[in-house]
């Protein structure tokens, strides 16, 4: 008889157990992953989707904690110090590669944490006012050079939503005034007010906003169309090949925890991924779900950390 995927997993994680003393009591509490931005935004989104699942494999309450400010450094910082015992964990993101490279003086470093795996991605999207006269990137570029100053939203310095602009301000060489946000939810609102001519937001954040008519998306900083957007085009499609900024989700834990406990969670992470309907709630709030074990995503960690080198490196030299 065959068993079902996810009674061999418990049973791969029971026997495990038993030679295993990480395992043996683990988890003996809920289990917190901190997300390092408001509630709402788009790693918030994804991480309150998996979190149920992954509860109900690991036998102990997922529960979200949003520690926002100083562009994910805080959250991120209470990582990094909490004890290595897997029951404290990071929602990361593409800030964990690209923070190091921009900023000094952090309270963490990149050793401070172990990759557990990757869960999902996301298109990120420039955006406008809803009744804005732009009907493409081309046309806001247009205006932007004839009007020098125009108010945009930077976001978080490590965000690939703020390397995304940046990239087109070097490569089309534009002039804005930066206005900063906490997070992406109230961004969107001066947005959609027209307090700010443009913003890049990911797409799982403001799906909603643009079905309604409130946002108009001007184009998919990406290689490819996002499938809930085939009529937007990509920056590539724009004349701006080089202006991609994917972003990642993924999870990671304090340096020095268990391996088995390491693998024990990403094993619930993959089960919850997998799962039907939320995939289908994933696609329909913008994302996708794809999972990437500890190896695989640790790969594209060093992939994502060459890339954002080059990229950081040619911004600079544009500033």
């Amino acid at each position: 008889m065959r068993l079902p995927s996810f009674l061999l997993s418990a049973l791969c994680v029971a026997l495990g157990a038993l030679g295993n003393p990480a395992l043996a009591k683990w988890p003996e509490q809920s289990i917190r992953i901190v997300v390092p931005y408001p509630a709402g935004g788009g790693v918030d989104v994804m991480m309150r989707m998996l979190a149920p699942l992954m509860s109900e494999q690991l036998g102990q309450p997922v529960v979200i904690d949003n520690r926002a400010g100083a562009n994910a450094n805080i959250g991120t910082a209470i990582v990094g110090t909490a004890k290595p015992d897997g029951y404290t964990l990071l929602a990361s993101a593409t800030f964990l590669t690209v923070n190091p490279l921009l900023e000094t003086g952090l309270a963490w470093k990149a050793s401070d944490f172990t990759p557990v795996a990757g869960l999902s991605r996301t298109y990120n999207l420039f955006m406008a006012n809803g009744t804005s006269p732009w009907k493409g990137l081309g046309d806001f570029v247009a205006a932007a050079r004839a009007q020098p100053g125009l108010n945009i939203a930077p976001g978080g310095s490590g965000s690939p939503q703020s390397m995304a602009h940046r990239m087109l301000r070097v490569r089309a060489g534009l002039q804005f005034t930066e206005i900063p946000y906490r997070g992406t939810p109230p961004l969107l609102v001066d947005l959609a007010n027209g307090t700010l001519a443009m913003a890049v937001a990911p797409l799982a954040a403001v799906l909603g906003m643009l079905e309604s008519g409130k946002l108009k998306a001007l184009a998919v900083a990406g290689e490819e169309r996002a499938r809930l957007l085939p009529d937007v085009p990509t920056t590539a499609e724009a004349g701006y090949p080089d202006v991609v900024a994917p972003s990642w989700y993924g999870l990671h834990a304090p340096a020095g925890t268990p391996p088995e406990i390491v693998q024990a969670i990403a094993e619930a992470a993959r089960i919850a991924t997998a799962d039907a309907k939320v995939q289908a709630t994933a696609l329909k709030a913008g994302g996708e779900t794809a999972f990437l074990h500890t190896r695989d995503f640790e790969a594209l960690l060093v992939r994502d950390r060459q890339r954002w080198e080059r990229i950081v490196a040619e911004v600079s030299k544009g500033q």
